[in-house]
């Protein structure tokens, strides 16, 4: 299993520590040579035909109808049964850094659904939105995340060592570093790590969609760090900026929508991103209209159905059509 830095920061620095978190999270986003599970892919060439490889009908970007049926599963927290799907079709295909991907997804969102963070609840508490979680993660649901991510990264990785322009694996590697940073942030509340591969997963986003501009679910970990980064207090923003880290609320809320109007296996996860985010800003309507497609997506969810009651300030269980 990948070691793991022990810092536990919090987002209420004094000024030197600020400063400190900058230029480290620079220098390891710059420097990455010696983790090559986290290498920054800097030969990937911007030209328009960049993408006229063969990877047209590559699993990340097509809809492949086991892995599907296993995010549908995963959307309605049937989390086992997502993940064997994961599993199988990752067994067929062990050349495809996607597989690893959504095993490690099934294991984040199920921890997120467990400790509540994907819900008004968390997102409405400034001290919970900036913190964190009460407490720790499931130690055995998180060593299998991480062994899943270490796993993407390798087959990814080599991959780019035969093509540095496989949009397979830049997305492998960007929702690795993005789904990373979030547990980071908030799970095992580890700021500094998280904030390195915000950078970074932002920087695989960016080179991914140069080469493949309808890669829409990639907006998700561009968005999602705009959001988080954009939300902090202004002088926290000041100091962030001094290490390459920046955010911005609207933008981040925009890249969300792209993804959630047109993304592919992201589409639901960018939509309550999308609403929570909505219900922070009172953007209501948003809310309510997102939350309302995905309790009907995914009638058998009581997450989501949870979330539209609440938006419409309904007791829960939500009655449906208003």
């Amino acid at each position: 299993m990948m070691s793991r830095a022990t810092h536990r920061l919090h987002f209420y620095f004094p000024i030197p520590a600020l400063l400190f978190l900058c230029s480290v999270a620079t220098a390891a986003v710059h420097n990455t040579s010696d983790d090559p599970n986290r290498e920054v892919v800097s030969d990937v060439h911007r030209d328009a035909d960049a993408n006229a490889g063969d990877d047209t009908l590559a699993p990340a970007f097509t809809s492949i109808p086991e892995l599907t049926s296993g995010f549908q599963l995963l959307y309605a927290q049937q989390f086992s049964e997502a993940r064997e799907k994961f599993t199988i079709w990752e067994s067929e295909n062990p050349d495809q850094p996607f597989g690893q991907v959504a095993v490690a997804a099934s294991y984040l969102f199920e921890e997120f659904y467990r400790q509540g963070v994907l819900t008004s609840d968390f997102f409405l508490n400034e001290e919970k939105f900036l913190n964190g979680i009460d407490g720790k993660p499931d130690p055995g649901r998180m060593a299998q995340f991480q062994d899943a991510l270490v796993k993407t990264r390798a087959l990814a990785n080599r991959r780019l060592k035969q093509n540095s322009k496989d949009t397979e694996a830049l997305f492998a590697l960007t929702l690795a570093a993005g789904m990373e940073s979030d547990a980071d942030m908030i799970l095992r509340k580890e700021r500094l790590e998280a904030l390195k591969l915000l950078k970074l997963a932002n920087q695989y986003a960016k080179q991914l969609l140069a080469i493949r501009p309808d890669a829409n679910d990639a907006y998700v970990a561009l968005g999602s760090a705009n959001y988080i980064i954009g939300s902090l207090s202004g002088g926290m923003r000041f100091f962030l900026a001094f290490g390459g880290v920046h955010g911005d609320k609207r933008l981040g809320m925009q890249q969300l929508g792209k993804s959630a109007d047109t993304g592919l296996y992201l589409r639901p996860f960018a939509k309550i991103m999308l609403a929570l985010a909505a219900r922070r800003e009172k953007q209501d309507a948003l809310a309510q209209k997102l939350l309302r497609e995905l309790s009907e997506e995914f009638s058998t969810s009581p997450l989501f159905a949870a979330e539209y009651a609440k938006s419409m300030g309904r007791p829960v269980p939500a009655v449906m059509h208003p």
